[in-house]
């Protein structure tokens, strides 16, 4: 996608009123951009750094005064995601982008960063290299002719999958988790909600809220389906026209001062393709989206999170020194998973370190949040 040139004020906001319209009816409000991005992640990091010290101070402490008492074995600390559900503050926001989910925490779409104008691109060029736009519109055509149940509106989108992310002190070396198995449940209501989901993970449940200030209205926080909590009937009301789509998620994706912008477009495509289940004619035109970014490429072999090959399409964070890629079976051409690795040798790691992985091992529809579906329900996307 070409940079668009600079133009007038007015102009400007009769573009921005063009692309509004183009929206679905109601709010869509960015309340946090989406997760699994490596800054986001290290900032978070600090935070649980924190509270995992603190975590095993108590249970030491509680430890000892088990032994004490002859009340049996020391306590073992928790493992190092165990937080209340969501919670206002910074707490809030560990938990949800930790689990690598996209859950906001009502703070609005003004918290600093900087918007640019819609369509427009931080890096020269017309999109991606050639085999990923060729590769990109095969996938189109497979999710194209892919038959997708509707989900209903009191209904949830389930996702199963498997992997691990990155579990080093913040700003250090990157050591990689224990790979484990991930459930999430996903909301499917239209209007504004503060419920959004649930997530499964670690041995415990987790609800995906968005946090209430204190003093402030529970519908006051409510957020609508959008692009940061997207339902099945909110995306299939989005224009199928790829151009007016990546416009429209250019309008609405807010960076900070010096971060990619096209990195983080590509990003929330890849949240989206990944934990939901969209219209066939959707997920074709996000697909088709996606070549249209600067600096998208083809990898001839990448591995998800549990060792299967494929075909992959990524993108270079230059700032940060990784390669998101996200996976596809080299011969159906569907949907297998998503990974970090370092595209580079920085000071955190050597080039060709993974700093996140996951696999995407069932989706489905279900009609209640903690159900696990049956054979008969079971949906492949691609």
């Amino acid at each position: 996608m070409n940079a668009v040139p600079a133009g007038s004020e007015q102009e400007e906001r009769a573009e921005l009123d063009e692309l509004a319209r183009l929206l679905p009816s109601g709010p869509v409000e960015q309340v946090l951009p989406p997760g699994r991005r490596s800054h986001h992640k290290d900032v978070l990091m600090q935070l649980i750094d924190h509270d995992h010290a603190r975590d095993r101070g108590h249970a030491r402490d509680h430890a000892r005064d088990r032994e004490r008492s002859g009340a049996g074995s020391p306590v073992r600390s928790r493992p190092w995601l165990a937080r209340p559900a969501l919670v206002t503050g910074s707490v809030a926001v560990a938990v949800a982008l930790a689990a690598g989910l996209t859950v906001g925490i009502g703070a609005g779409r003004g918290d600093g960063g900087t918007a640019a104008r819609p369509g427009a691109s931080s890096t020269a060029g017309a999109g991606g290299s050639r085999g990923a736009v060729v590769t990109l519109d095969r996938i189109a055509a497979v999710a194209l002719r892919t038959d997708v149940e509707p989900v209903g509106d009191g209904q949830f989108v389930y996702v199963r999958s498997r992997g691990a992310g990155n579990e080093g002190v913040f700003d250090g070396p990157v050591e990689l988790g224990k790979m484990h198995e991930r459930q999430v449940w996903f909301s499917q209501r239209q209007g504004p909600v503060t419920d959004v989901g649930l997530i499964r993970e670690y041995g415990q449940d987790w609800p995906i809220e968005i946090g209430v200030p204190d003093g402030t209205d529970p519908e006051d926080a409510a957020v609508p389906a959008g692009f940061d909590r997207p339902t099945y009937a909110w995306l299939a009301s989005l224009p199928t026209d790829p151009d007016a789509l990546l416009k429209l998620l250019y309008a609405d994706t807010r960076v900070e001062e010096g971060e990619d912008k096209d990195q983080e477009v590509f990003g929330r495509i890849g949240d989206l393709v990944g934990e939901q289940i969209m219209p066939s004619a959707t997920a074709a035109a996000f697909y088709k989206a996606t070549a249209r970014i600067p600096g998208v490429t083809e990898v001839a072999d990448a591995v998800d999170a549990v060792g299967r090959h494929g075909i992959a399409i990524a993108r270079e964070d230059t700032r940060h020194g990784t390669r998101t890629e996200w996976i596809f079976d080299p011969g159906t051409l569907g949907y297998l998973g998503v990974r970090t690795v370092f595209s580079r040798d920085t000071e955190r790691a050597p080039a060709g370190t993974v700093y996140d992985t996951s696999a995407v091992l069932e989706r489905a529809v279900v009609d209640k949040s903690g159900q696990e579906p049956g054979a008969r329900r079971r949906v492949e996307r691609g």
